[in-house]
Order: C-alpha cells, then sequence, then structure tokens
C-alpha cells in the first residue's frame, strides 16, 4: 500500500484550485455536467488531484447520463476507500483516494455489467493522463 499523503489544509490550499479544494478537501459536489471530464472519451488513466494515485481507467468509464464521469469499477479496489455518507437526508456511499483521502464522489448499484456499479465520481476530484498509445 501506497504511504499516506497528509497535509494541512493550507497546504491543499496552496496546491489546488478553490474549485478542486472544495470538492476533494471539504466534499463538495460540482454541478452536473459542469466538469471537463463528464464527456471525455479520451484513453488514459484518472488519478486523484490531490496525490497523483491512480483510481480509473479510461476502458472502464461510461456514460451514465447524469452529469459526471462515471466507471464500473476502481483501477485497483486499494486505490480507493468507501463511508456511508447520511448527508442531505441521504444514504449513500461515498468514495475516497484510498492515499490521501480525498473525496472522490459516490458509488452506486445501478451501474452497467460486469460489476453493476456506478462509480460517479467529481471531475474536480481527477486528473487525466493520457494514454498516448490509444491516440489516432
Amino acid at each position: 500500500m501506497a504511504e499516506k499523503v497528509i497535509k494541512t489544509d493550507e497546504e491543499w490550499k496552496k496546491q489546488l484550485t478553490p474549485e478542486q479544494y472544495q470538492v476533494a478537501r471539504k466534499a463538495g459536489t460540482e454541478p452536473a455536467f459542469t466538469g471537463k471530464y463528464w464527456n471525455t472519451k479520451d484513453a488514459g488513466t484518472f488519478t486523484c488531484v490531490c496525490c497523483g494515485q491512480a483510481l480509473f481507467e479510461s476502458e472502464t468509464k461510461f456514460d451514465s447520463g447524469t452529469g459526471w464521469p462515471s466507471f464500473w469499477r476502481p483501477l485497483d479496489p486499494n486505490a480507493v476507500i468507501e463511508h456511508t455518507d447520511s448527508n442531505y437526508g441521504m444514504r449513500r456511499t461515498e468514495v475516497r483516494c484510498s492515499r490521501c483521502e480525498a473525496h472522490l464522489g459516490h458509488v452506486f448499484e445501478d451501474g452497467p455489467k460486469p460489476t453493476g456499479m456506478r462509480y460517479c465520481m467529481n471531475s474536480a476530484a481527477l486528473e487525466l493522463k493520457p494514454d498516448d498509445s490509444q491516440k489516432k
């Protein structure tokens, strides 16, 4: 397991944009259909914007119709941690980066085969590292 990344709020604020900080460090949510990756088809690896840990592969991304980038599985099950989130009168499963505990989004059991899962992530919490070998 990768070494934990721990920083103060001030260190995170210096590293991240205000939107990235609000989403990743304060468990915010970007508005649907506004994030830079909700509709991208580019090949590559989606990493944590805070610590760079690889989280999802573009091959597992699908159009969920929700306006957020959605994946049917993480790259490595140990790359994410899940917690029960009872905020806003709902019971959901929050997804965080296992290395730095950045808030990524939520996971739902209404995704496509083969897993049936929908990891509904915030673009602001992700960075896409392009896979140049798959560019046309």
